[in-house]
Order: structure tokens, then sequence, then C-alpha cells
């Protein structure tokens, strides 16, 4: 009975997901119904339309990696000796000869054998850099772009509205 109400439950944050994901902002960077053109959800995840974009350096960002402690199942392998029955067939000139032998094998399986902790990430590392004037467009300023380590380093030895190019791995942050 506990599954099932997992089950239920599981299903019903799923589609509170997706339908609130389903209101951020879209991912070529116009403004959401607010104005603000910060969204959320899963529509900056994808990449972007074109491979390399130019802009002015409005800001840069990084995100620390977040783990949680959290348990598992502890498997180990256990082995038993097991035996099966082999059949064997020999001709000979235009008789057929079959026996049967036992041989001895291990059965092996892996059992939980209490628990271990790890630690889970939730939230991966990663580097944003923000544009102004993105691809040569006024109008298109504020724009979050994922880059590489390397590119965000360069971003931040830059001054403010300096003119950046670099191909970035996602757009939003």
């Amino acid at each position: 009975m506990l599954t099932k109400q997992r089950l239920i439950q599981a299903g019903l944050t799923a589609l509170l997901v997706a339908g609130l994901s389903a209101c951020g902002a879209g991912a070529d960077g116009h403004r959401g119904s607010d104005g603000s053109g910060h969204g959320t959800g899963s529509a900056q995840n994808v990449r972007p339309h074109s491979d390399e974009v130019t802009g002015l350096r409005a800001g840069v960002r990084h995100v620390t990696k977040k783990t949680v402690k959290a348990t598992r199942p502890h498997k180990v392998k256990k082995c038993a000796p097991a035996t099966k029955r082999v059949k064997h067939t020999k001709r000979s000139g235009g008789k057929k000869r079959t026996w049967h032998t036992t041989e001895r094998y291990e059965k092996c399986r892996k059992v939980r054998q209490g628990t271990e902790t790890y630690r889970r990430i939730v939230r991966p590392e990663r580097w944003c850099v923000r544009l102004d004037d993105v691809n040569g467009r006024p109008g298109k300023d504020g724009v979050w772009y994922r880059v590489p380590h390397a590119t965000y380093t360069t971003a931040l030895g830059k001054e403010d509205h300096a003119k950046l190019r670099f191909t970035p791995t996602r757009t939003g942050c």
C-alpha cells in the first residue's frame, strides 16, 4: 500500500513540475510576461540556436556545487555452491550414446546488507556569463549563458562592457 501511495505522489509531483516549467521564459532570450527577461524552468536549459555568441560583458556568476548526505542499500556479492545436471551425447558409427553428469559451480547474487552513506549532488557546479547587446542586437540585454570554466575565467578578467565572443554550453544560468 505504501508503494502505491509513493507512485501517486511521484506522478503528481511530475505533473506539477511540468506545469510550472511550461510557465518559464523561452530559450531564445525573449522577455517573459513580467518583462524582466529572467525565467525559470527547463526552457532555459536548451542549446542556443547559434554556436558562437558575441556581446558586451554585463556580469559573471559562479554557482557552487551543492551536495547532501544520503543513504542507499549496501549490496554485497554472496556466492553459494550449486550443482546442475548436464546432458552429454556422443555419436560413434551409427549409434548415439547419451549420459548425464552433475557439475558443480558457484551461484552468485547481490544481496542487501545494511546501508551505506554517500554524497548526492543536488546542484552541479556551473559558470555563467551575462551579455548585453547579444549578437549586435541592442535590445537583447541581460542574457545569461552557461560557459566552460576557461571562458568564465577569461570573462572574469575583463572590464564591464568589454566585448566578448565565446561558444556557450547552454543558455540560462
